[in-house]
């Protein structure tokens, strides 16, 4: 099977049709083929683990996570760093994968880069972190400690529409502070959220046994949740899939980390500049096809400026090119897939059924599928309901703040929100009351930090959170010891 010609890292000769786990072997799964959502083109083959494969990177992780764990921190970091130094050199052919895989502009591929930098050396910071605590003693002249100490083996497994970014905001806190990690990513992006994840570990000397990546669909997902060797799951997807792997693992009572979907709304005050607003706006629909759980769904805006804002909005829908991302001057590219583009369009065609104005775009070409703009659109409406995962722009007028505050809440999602106003503590005091696990003022919806706790309320998680010190608590467990006094 051909890989991508121009490219001569990392070889393909080594890993197509091949998982990585102990090294890059045969899989029991099987190959399946990458597809180019933007030509339909087959870019490489992977392998695909089963139950089997599974099975056998479980014991080899356990039994590597002793030595990995007893490893001094001043190693695990200096390992990050050598990862960060060979994603920085492979960074053009890591950015060519990310267009060509998941169909993102180049500036996608940057971020996400970028973005996966900024995890590992926020990781690298928590491996040097103060592990624990002297407590006060029970009884006279004796000891009392608490430390942190690695779960064992992680089990990490990543969706399709960032895919290096989220294998790096799971890998690299696990990793430093100690475990072995099972790497599950979406078998339509196994290459760039796993097969350059390995390639970039292993030159940089990740000891054998200690990460395994396992591309395959929902078989294998099960299978790495329900592995007994595997003492907690980072899960990032949809609600539907996520709710699936925590009952898989609950089975086992493991850890279960669940970052998921989003219907989240940017709040336009009367007060607010329009322009900036609908600017945050378009980024917040349209950037990367809409295909973020952190997407705006809703747009709220005040009455007296809806037809304003709209007009900005349609404004810089209108000035963005669809076609091939690999492109020059092309700012929107295809959706991942058939059946995404499927369901984009039912959920617009069937807004515009109950009353929604169809203000530009709305009908697609392929996976094409263009920056749309309704407004009238109902609560009752699929746009208004449902997480679209597309670049769609709901539109909705409110009249006061209590009635914004109503609607943004109205809903069983709750990951993030923006809120717009020449008043920031105006708007401060609007997101206060906002049910989401982040909020961002006069910004677009769709924000992330390696420094900071990632997560949401309601059916967007579990409550967990990933990033910033968030990590240090996710990934490790308490053990406490005591001595006695002395005789």
């Amino acid at each position: 099977m051909a890989v991508i010609g121009e490219e001569t890292w990392p070889a393909p000769a080594g890993w197509a049709g091949k998982i990585y786990s102990g090294g890059w072997r045969d899989a029991e799964g099987g190959t399946r083929q990458v597809i180019e959502p933007a030509t339909g083109r087959t870019l490489a083959e992977v392998g695909v683990a089963g139950p089997a494969d599974v099975a056998r990177a479980g014991a080899r992780a356990a039994h590597a996570a002793g030595d990995w764990a007893a490893t001094p921190p001043s190693r695990r970091i200096e390992i990050l760093l050598r990862v960060s130094a060979a994603l920085r050199g492979h960074s053009a052919t890591v950015r060519h994968w990310i267009v060509r895989e998941s169909a993102g502009v180049p500036a996608k591929g940057d971020y996400e880069i970028a973005a996966a930098l900024a995890q590992l050396t926020h990781a690298v910071a928590l491996a040097s972190l103060p592990q624990g605590e002297v407590l006060a003693p029970q009884i006279s002249g004796g000891g009392s400690l608490a430390w942190r100490v690695p779960l064992g083996v992680v089990g990490v497994i990543t969706p399709w529409n960032a895919p290096l970014l989220f294998a790096m905001r799971a890998l690299a806190p696990a990793l430093a502070l100690g475990n072995a990690v099972l790497l599950k990513p979406d078998p339509l992006t196994p290459v760039s959220g796993g097969v350059l994840v390995a390639q970039l570990f292993e030159e940089a000397g990740l000891p054998d046994g200690v990460l395994h990546v396992l591309p395959g669909g929902v078989e294998t997902g099960q299978a790495v949740a329900a592995d007994p060797h595997i003492a907690m799951v980072s899960f990032t997807g949809s609600t539907e899939a996520g709710r699936a792997v925590a009952r898989v693992a609950g089975e086992g009572l493991k850890r279960v980390s669940l970052e998921l979907g989003g219907k989240n709304s940017i709040i336009v005050l009367e007060d607010a500049d329009v322009e900036a607003a609908a600017t945050a706006g378009a980024a917040s629909s349209f950037g990367y096809q809409g295909q973020a759980c952190v997407a705006a769904g809703r747009h709220l805006v005040h009455a007296d400026l809806v037809e304003d804002y709209t007009d900005a909005l349609v404004g810089h829908a209108k000035a963005m090119r669809v076609g091939d991302p690999s492109a020059e001057g092309v700012t929107i590219g295809p959706v991942i897939s058939e059946r995404q583009a499927a369901r984009i369009e039912r959920i617009v065609d069937e807004s515009l059924a109950a009353g929604a104005r169809l203000l530009t775009g709305g009908r697609r070409d392929g996976l094409f599928y263009p920056p749309t703009v309704l407004d009238r659109v109902k609560r009752t409406a699929p746009a208004f309901t449902e997480e679209i995962f597309g670049p769609v722009a709901p539109v909705v007028p409110f009249h006061s703040e209590a009635e914004a505050i109503e609607l943004a809440n109205d809903t069983a999602y709750g990951l993030t929100a923006a809120v717009h106003s020449h008043s920031v503590p105006r708007a401060t005091a609007v997101a206060e009351q906002l049910r989401t696990g982040m909020a961002h003022i006069n910004d677009a919806t769709a924000k992330d930090a390696a420094n900071a706790p990632f997560g949401g309320m309601g059916i967007s998680g579990n409550g967990s959170r990933i990033g910033g010190t968030a990590s240090l608590e996710l990934f490790t467990q308490w053990r406490w010891m005591t001595m006695p006094g002395r005789t």
